[in-house]
């Protein structure tokens, strides 16, 4: 329960940032992927303060044997880059410059029922669907039991 309303919390105060910074609307972001005369910084003062509060926080985090909510902390493990990786970004970054959204904004665009996060998310679940099939990773019927997640 504790870590459910951590990671409650956690998402809250990421909409709420993503919303204040304005981040949630896609033509701030279009901005700052297009460069031409009405070019604008903002995202990339976003991305900076946010690597550098996530820095903080994995600097402290290594000094405690293990995280407040867990018996172990959940790294990634894979160090290559391959073809999954690759594609991945490639197809996230292109659907970004597209639609100026990317999950997180889409979900707090989609709370307020804004059509193209609703459309975005329709159009990443899908394609989620479909690389993951591709890949093999999952089923082509995505089946969620009880008790995952």
């Amino acid at each position: 329960m504790k870590t459910l309303l951590c990671a409650t919390l956690s998402g809250l105060l990421f909409g709420a940032g993503l919303a204040i910074s304005g981040m949630t609307q896609p033509e701030v972001v279009l901005a700052f992927l297009t460069l031409d005369s009405n070019w604008n910084p903002a995202l990339m003062l976003v991305m900076g303060s946010a690597v550098s509060v996530s820095a903080v926080g994995y600097a402290l985090a290594r000094r405690r044997e293990k995280p407040l909510l867990d018996a172990r902390y959940h790294e990634p493990t894979a160090r290559q880059v391959d073809l999954r990786l690759l594609s991945g970004a490639g197809i996230f970054g292109v659907g970004w410059a597209l639609s100026g959204y990317c999950p997180g904004p889409a979900l707090v665009g989609a709370a307020s029922l804004d059509y193209r996060a609703l459309v975005f998310l329709a159009a990443y679940l899908g394609g989620l669907v479909l690389y993951e099939t591709i890949f093999g990773r999952i089923p082509a019927a995505v089946v969620i039991k009880p008790g995952d997640g």
